[in-house]
């Protein structure tokens, strides 16, 4: 059992981190300035990266309004099950003491993943993907 608890030491530290983040978000509101620094990427160009509306969406998913989350970051949204997959699947291989897979996923699908992330920040910043922005 003790072996079992040390497996699971950095899939635990990693989820324990990742609650209080979400905590934080959730009790010191995004929405209202000064508490937390603006995008870098937007203060210089005015432009929106892939993840501005992230921290808005949490703060709107920690409070039970998904359709609020979905409307300030729909990327955000779609990338939460794949990092909860992407923990599920290390915890596990941790907890069978298997190996931990080195590769996220085939290349293919990575550059497929980054393809629609550049042109989900493409979008977001012309006018007719205004719908989009945060």
């Amino acid at each position: 059992m003790a072996g079992l608890a040390v497996r699971l030491l950095r899939p635990g530290a990693v989820l324990v981190f990742s609650v209080a983040a979400v905590c934080y978000v959730a009790a010191v509101d995004p929405n209202e300035g000064g508490h937390y620094p603006t995008c870098p990427f937007l203060a210089i160009t005015g432009f929106q990266c892939p993840g501005c509306g992230s921290m808005r969406t949490v703060h709107a998913l920690a409070h039970g309004r998904v359709q609020e989350a979905f409307g300030l970051n729909v990327l955000t949204m779609a990338m939460l099950p794949l990092l909860a997959f992407f923990w599920l699947r290390w915890a596990r291989a941790r907890a069978l003491d298997r190996p931990v897979r080195t590769k996220a996923a085939h290349p293919a699908l990575i550059w497929i993943l980054f393809g629609a992330v550049l042109l989900f920040w493409l979008i977001r910043n012309l006018p007719a993907g205004s719908f989009l922005a945060a």
